[in-house]
């Protein structure tokens, strides 16, 4: 299962993650109020940045991810949005690029740096990341010291500890604490704070699945396989789903505009057809039938609890 070392692996398998987590959801990551690991790293471009040098002066946004990750792929847009709303002299954002969460022939595990900081300057590209790429040793070094998670993004603030961890980024959940966090500082004069009761511990959303075929794809026809295999009938109706609905995920805009108005024609031409069908049943017969056209369903995905990475 494993490859260039225990931290990286060229098959996907569910019970890796399992392992690593040792029955935690968020493993051995630091918890809310802990000092956060210090860390140095280098950018793509191959700045040395140190975690430690902002303490003191700036709160620090500091998520995990891969470009085979379909949790990843669905938290850059909204990383994007925070960066643009909240990046000033008092938050840095920092992205931290690990190891391949759904490896395959097209994007393997990695085996070297100069291989990890290619994958990690083409996920940039391809998901138009805004916020500074940091590349992780090959053996995982700082990764480790977080837990080990797909994607969790951690709030540091200024006296270096944690304030805030999340599971998966949601960018939601992640400007409502930023904002109390800021708020904090601001009112009380104080440096740490812990908000939003410290945590968010919510399994990822439905809005995850519409970005899981583009990230699997990526890793190419072993990652998809694999996925499906590993996670079962969930997995294959994931994979199946985002398949069909990724030009929504890409193009939201454009493709919405154009369900709708295939959704409107269908519509219609329910409708015709139901008006036509009622007509000739009243002509045909001289009783009066209950009308149910106006009985509805609801039903959805709230609350979907994603099976995998």
């Amino acid at each position: 299962m494993f490859g260039f070392s225990r931290y990286n692996y060229d098959r996907f398998s569910k019970s890796t993650l399992v392992k690593e987590l040792a029955g935690t959801k968020f493993g051995s990551a630091p918890e809310p109020g802990d000092k956060a690991p210090d860390f140095e790293l280098r950018t793509i471009e191959g700045e040395k940045i140190r975690l430690s040098d902002f303490r003191g002066d700036m709160n620090v946004v500091l998520t995990f991810g891969s470009a085979t990750c379909p949790l990843t792929a669905g938290s850059v847009a909204d990383l994007n949005d925070l960066h643009r709303q909240y990046s000033s002299d008092e938050v840095q954002f920092l992205f931290v690029y690990v190891r391949e969460a759904h490896p395959g022939e097209n994007l393997p595990a990695h085996k070297s740096m100069k291989e990890k900081v290619e994958a990690a300057e083409f996920f940039r590209e391809e998901e138009q990341l805004e916020i500074p790429v940091l590349v992780d040793d090959v053996n995982g070094r700082v990764h480790r010291k977080y837990g080990s998670l797909p994607n969790p993004t951690f709030i540091i603030d200024k006296s270096g500890r944690v304030a805030f961890r999340a599971l998966s980024t949601r960018g939601g959940v992640i400007g409502e604490a930023l904002s109390e966090l800021l708020e904090r500082q601001h009112e009380r004069g104080v440096e740490h704070a812990i908000v939003r009761g410290g945590e968010d511990a919510v399994a990822p959303s439905m809005k995850s699945l519409l970005h899981s075929y583009r990230a699997l794809e990526r890793g190419g026809s072993n990652a998809i396989s694999d996925f499906r295999e590993q996670m079962g009938m969930p997995g294959r109706a994931i994979v199946a789903t985002s398949r069909v609905i990724r030009p929504v995920a890409d193009n939201p805009g454009k493709s919405m505009g154009a369900a709708v108005a295939v959704l409107g024609v269908v519509g219609l031409g329910l409708w015709a057809g139901r008006e036509l069908r009622r007509r000739r049943n009243g002509m045909r017969e001289p009783y009066r039938y209950p009308d149910y056209r106006h009985r509805t369903q609801t039903g959805g995905y709230d609350d979907y609890e994603a099976v995998g990475i």
